[in-house]
């Protein structure tokens, strides 16, 4: 068996309605001919949409094969015990040139009773946002269903939803069940339970290059949305230097922020994989007799097997996410 080590994929891309061109220019990602590239999905085990290892011994392997091969090995005890041969997370990168649909995800109770897959609760961390670009978190006031309708038929719902100002190393945590959208403007990095179940409320009246409105699933979405009004929407973290810096702590995964002048050591954690998200700089990863590599826009995969990891700052300082199921 070929000794586990970090693992960069393929991305997938995904053209989308809203989607632009900074996946390209600003994470450097190859999108080929695709012209409104919306999403790049970095660690996926979704259906159809399985990752591939880019480099190294393990080269095209599919990320679903690995884990049927080496189990806790890849995913760490903990992870392997309560999702067996499933990865838990899926990561992408997403560049709203125009705002998305407003939409919900259900819980893991809807969700598998309707499409037999996890909910999906999910984080964003905003990379890159163009000045006065405002995303959707929540409501702005307390609601019950039948105003909700009501607002919605009405063509008010935009008046009822909680907008957010969006900043470069801001932090949302979008737990199942809460309305949102992301607004035009925004580069940022998602992390999500492996889900791709998303009921679209309102789209604007948008038509595709063909002239039709996407579908909609306001039935679907009404028993998933969380009506209660919340205090705090945007995430606030501490940003300390040369540390693990926790941002979001949830029942899927914990996510870490890390602002590097100096080296580190990722020491051992047999429970879960780590997963590493550059967001600015670059940086080496040394670990036994190897290293590799890696820049702004790239995501690695550390198996849980791994002995300590050291990460180097190449030039300057670094910034990236840590995150653990």
């Amino acid at each position: 068996m070929i000794p586990l080590y970090p693992l960069r994929f393929n991305p997938i891309f995904k053209e989308k309605i809203w989607g632009g061109r900074k996946l390209h220019d600003i994470l450097h990602k190859k999108c080929g001919d695709i012209g409104k590239c919306g999403e790049s999905w970095e660690i996926s085990t979704v259906d159809n949409n399985i990752s591939v290892v880019a480099e190294g011994p393990l080269k095209g392997k599919r990320l679903d094969h690995l884990i049927h091969e080496y189990r806790s090995a890849l995913l760490g005890k903990k992870v392997y015990a309560r999702y067996k041969d499933e990865f838990p997370l899926l990561i992408k990168f997403l560049d709203a040139q125009d705002d998305l649909s407003i939409q919900v995800h259900p819980d893991n109770q809807l969700a598998w009773e309707r499409h037999q897959q996890m909910g999906k609760t999910e984080m964003w961390y905003i990379i890159q946002s163009d000045p006065g670009s405002t995303l959707i978190t929540g409501f702005n006031q307390p609601l019950d269903k039948e105003k909700f309708q009501s607002m919605l038929e009405t063509g008010r719902i935009e008046e009822i939803l909680n907008r957010e100002t969006a900043e470069p190393g801001d932090v949302f945590f979008i737990p199942a069940g809460r309305i949102h959208t992301i607004g035009k403007g925004i580069l940022l990095a998602e992390i999500q339970q492996t889900s791709d179940v998303t009921y679209r409320i309102y789209d604007f009246d948008r038509t595709d290059d063909m002239g039709n409105k996407r579908e909609l699933h306001v039935e679907q979405s009404l028993e998933a949305l969380d009506f209660m009004l919340y205090d705090q929407y945007k995430t606030r973290y501490v940003n300390l230097r040369n540390e693990e810096n926790t941002i979001v702590d949830s029942e899927y995964f914990t996510t870490a922020k890390l602002w590097l002048d100096q080296p580190i050591h990722l020491g051992i954690n047999r429970q879960t994989f780590r997963i590493l998200i550059i967001l600015r700089g670059s940086l080496k990863l040394d670990w036994q007799d190897d290293h590799m590599s890696a820049s702004m826009g790239d995501v690695i995969l550390i198996p849980a097997s791994m002995k300590e990891i050291k990460l180097i700052p190449a030039e300057g300082d670094v910034e990236l996410l840590e995150v653990k199921s």
